[in-house]
Order: structure tokens, then sequence, then C-alpha cells
């Protein structure tokens, strides 16, 4: 096995879209559970493609030349570790008020930004008609065609708008602004949420007719530590009818409707399940329910993605993360409709040696089935 094969535990990649799917939406299940994860940081990415693949890695600009040249590495990145599909989303701009600072995970990794939770950019009826919101038909789609173009043999794609309904008005307001207009204006909030859900709802119409496209997987983050970040009456009403319709749409075209949302969302998870009609649900932390535990609660009615909690992942030992990650596959992928990752995302303070270990440990237990 050479080095680079050393580091992933894959000799020669294997992908399988049929059968990954056909193992998530419980018609066949696979001996081994395969590897899924929502998001990897560019930085990680970048390492890989340069550290462990030895390529040159391209930063995408403005021009559609380089832009293909850094989707060709992330093509090759997906591949070579043994995922089964490519992961992208992209986002219309919705403008909002943030805050940064150095960012300290690593050496020349530049700023980290985060939403402002105090201060909107709509705060009154006079704002949400001054405010810009985007037109699609200016939206460059150029990054899903290119994909959707090169995609290798037995890939497929997982395209998606990156931010949800409710992540995207909550931006927007500021979560203090959202609460406070929740109560006083709600026909306001109620305004926003249907301008962002309907441009949202007309992305996912664009983005459904790409051939390759193997499933819908968006994130939208509805909870915190304990619950909820606004009532589940609340969410109900303003937010989950837009991912009904985007799940709908989806489904429409056979194609699975995953969810990502952090937090604890339990409170919502049979609205999510029978009514949105989710197909599969990431996002878990140790704190708020072990995956282990909510693949049991669930019992097999939807996907169960990923699961390594993120402190773990971050602060254990490359030899800790192995062993955990056989406990993962010892157990909750006895179980159907399954798939090893992280408990959130592959994070640009996650020590890579510790995501190719988790990696690793997955392919080293996966034999081809083509």
């Amino acid at each position: 096995m050479d080095p680079r094969s050393a580091l992933i535990g894959l000799e020669k990649p294997c992908p399988d879209i049929n059968r990954f799917m056909d193992h998530l939406m419980g018609r066949k299940k696979m001996s081994v559970p395969p590897l899924a994860e929502f998001l990897v940081d560019d930085s990680i990415i970048k390492r890989v493609v340069g550290e462990v693949l030895g390529r040159k890695w391209i930063d995408p600009g403005s021009d559609h030349d380089s832009q293909g040249m850094y989707l060709d590495n992330v093509i090759a990145f997906w591949r070579e570790l043994g995922y089964d599909y490519v992961r992208l989303e992209l986002a219309l701009p919705f403008p909002g008020r943030s805050s940064a600072a150095q960012n300290t995970a690593g050496k020349d990794i530049g700023m980290r930004f985060w939403v402002d939770e105090k201060n909107g950019a709509i705060t009154s009826w006079h704002d949400f008609e001054e405010y810009p919101f985007p037109d699609i038909s200016q939206f460059d789609f150029f990054p899903f065609e290119y994909l959707n173009a090169h995609v290798p043999e037995g890939m497929g794609l997982i395209f998606s708008h990156g931010g949800g309904v409710f992540e995207r008005t909550s931006w927007i307001f500021s979560m203090e602004q959202l609460c406070y207009c929740l109560v006083d204006t709600p026909d306001l909030v109620k305004a926003v949420a249907d301008r962002v859900g309907d441009l949202q709802h007309k992305f996912y119409q664009h983005i459904l007719d790409f051939e390759h496209l193997a499933a819908v997987f968006p994130g939208d983050d509805m909870g915190f530590k304990t619950s909820t970040l606004i009532s589940p009456g609340d969410l109900r009403s303003y937010f989950l009818p837009w991912h009904k319709k985007n799940a709908a749409l989806a489904h429409q075209k056979e194609i699975p409707y995953f969810l990502h949302s952090c937090g604890n969302v339990l409170k919502i998870m049979e609205d999510l399940i029978e009514d949105v009609k989710i197909d599969g649900k990431h996002s878990f932390e140790d704190t708020i329910i072990p995956v282990q535990q909510f693949q049991e609660r669930f019992n097999g009615r939807i996907a169960v993605l990923g699961g390594m909690d993120m402190h773990f992942l971050s602060t254990a030992s490359p030899d800790e993360v192995c062993k955990r990650t056989q406990v993962l596959i010892e157990t909750c992928g006895k179980q159907e409709r399954y798939a090893v990752g992280s408990g959130n995302s592959i994070a640009d303070y996650v020590p890579l040696e510790n995501y190719l270990a988790m990696v690793r440990q997955v392919n080293q237990s996966r034999y081809c089935e083509r």
C-alpha cells in the first residue's frame, strides 16, 4: 500500500452512488456503512489535496477557468477519500450584519465571521421595502453545471442552498430582533420568511434538473443545546412549510431530501418526519442525544447521517478516533440506513490526522461491492 493509501485506507476508489442511496433509503443494506459528510472546510480540503493527494491547489476566482480547476480538486477530494458523491452548496446573497475576528484555528486561515445577533438588516416594514433581496436570474449556477458535466463514473452529486429559510431569516433580522418581531410584528416575519422561502424554492427548482443529482441536503440550524431556537409553534408556522415544499419538489423528481439541523430539534422531529417528510437527519451532539440513542428512538424511519461528536473528534487522539469510529460501525452500522461521519462538519479546527483516522477506519472496514 502506497503512503497515500495508508493515510486513507483505500488503495483504489470504487464509488457507487446507487449502492449508497439504496442503503440510506432502506432498500438494500450495506455490510459496512458508507462515509457521509455534510461539509468539509476548504482549508481541510486544501491540505488533503496537497499533502495527501499531491495535487496543486487552485483558489477559485470570479472566472470560470479558475473555478473549474478548483472544482477538479473538489471532485478528487471526495472521490479519492472514498465517498460515493461530490458535495457542494452555494447560496443566494442575503445581506446581513456580521462581526469578525482573527481566526485562531490555524496559521494563515484569515478571519472568522459570525452573524450579529443583536442588530438586524430588517427590523421594520421600511427596511423590508429597502432590502436588496437577490435576483435568482442573476445567480451563476456554473459550479453546479461543471460538476454535473465532470462527475466521475459511479459517483453522484449532492447539492443544496447554503443556509435554510430559518437561518437566512434569522440572520436578516438578527436573533434578538426576530424574537421581538415574532411578538410585535409577526406579519413582517412571515413576509421575510416567505420571500426567502420563495427564492430558495426557485433555487431548488433549478438544481433539481441536474441529471446526476442524487440527493438534496440543506442545512438549517433550528436548535441549541436544550431546545429549538424559537418555539416549535413558530417554526411550524413560518419555516417548516418551506422545507415541506422543497422536500415535495425533490420527491417529485424521486430525489431524497436530507436535512442538517444543529441543536436540539427533538420537539419538531415528528413534524420533520411525518409532515415535511425528510429522508435523513444530520448533526448530532453527545450532550444533546448520542447518535445511537437517536437511531434507536426513530428506528429506521429516516437515514441517520454522521454522529462522531465534534468535541471528541477535535480533541481526542487519532487512535481514540479510530476506536470511536469502530464503535459507530459496530453499533449504528449494524442497523440499516446509517452512514459514518462527523456530528456536524469537518471544520477548520478539526485536526487533519483525526479526520483521516475516521475516514481510514471506515475504508479499511469496507470492500468494493461493485
